[in-house]
């Protein structure tokens, strides 16, 4: 009879977890516009969540407002942009926070070609916006029920896989993946999982024409994967298919 009902328990248990994974959630993306956030938000909303997508130009993101009715305006790199994004946000509980938003930069592929300008506005979009946007919508995600960060880094952005050129991708990169790995350490004790995912090679304007995957492709393998992170995940880095890649 113990037995029995220790089995039933297990299968109640199993059963509300399940439950609650297919639980609609409030998903924000950033720079939704196009590429591959345009198509997490189209893939978010058909799997039934709320998706408030965000782009510097609301007004011109048609194809977007056919997916979500939500569309925010937001320009990662303006303090004031975020500030008031986190205004109008005020109590809306954000379950998934996906860091999205990236410029490619030129092709700095050597020393003499290297911007400095343009370096400083590559890091202002992929390292700094991220973690930005993060420290503005804190009260938002500690409401949420996943507490779940996600950063759209690259496997570019590792030291030990470099082999040189693009001096201000790569390293705006890497150092949002050490962002990352500095935010799971403080905010891992309070029930946060916040990971770096590298989306592989895609087809989008930033990819160009000869990419390997499609944003179908690529965006269907990370949110399979962003439905299974847990803090056993916390301050990881993978690839779009769950694979790690080294720092």
């Amino acid at each position: 009879m113990r037995i029995a009902i220790l089995l039933a328990s297990v299968v109640l248990s199993s059963l509300a977890t399940e439950a609650r994974a297919a639980d609609p959630l409030t998903v924000l993306v950033t720079g939704a516009n196009r590429g591959i956030g345009l198509e997490y938000a189209r893939q978010l909303a058909a799997a039934g969540h709320t998706v408030i997508a965000t782009a510097r130009d609301p007004d011109a993101a048609t194809e977007l407002r056919a997916i979500t009715g939500r569309i925010e305006a937001l320009d990662v790199t303006d303090a004031a942009s975020v500030a008031a994004l986190a205004k109008r946000l005020d109590g809306v509980a954000i379950d998934i926070l996906v860091n999205n938003a990236g410029v490619g930069g030129r092709d700095d592929n050597d020393l003499a070609s290297v911007d400095f300008d343009d370096m400083r506005q590559t890091f202002e979009v992929n390292a700094f916006g991220p973690l930005r946007v993060t420290q503005a919508l804190m009260p938002n995600l500690r409401l949420g029920q996943r507490k779940l960060i996600v950063n759209m880094s690259s496997q570019l952005g590792s030291i030990e896989r470099s082999n040189g050129e693009m001096y201000a991708y790569r390293a705006s990169k890497t150092a949002l993946n050490q962002f990352n790995k500095i935010l799971s350490a403080e905010l891992g004790p309070a029930g946060f999982t916040v990971v770096v995912l590298h989306p592989g090679w895609v087809r989008t304007d930033m990819g160009g024409a000869n990419a390997t995957l499609s944003p179908e492709e690529s965006v269907a393998g990370l949110v399979a994967l962003i439905g299974k992170l847990g803090p056993q995940d916390n301050g990881r880095f993978y690839d779009y298919q769950g694979k790690p890649i080294p720092w």
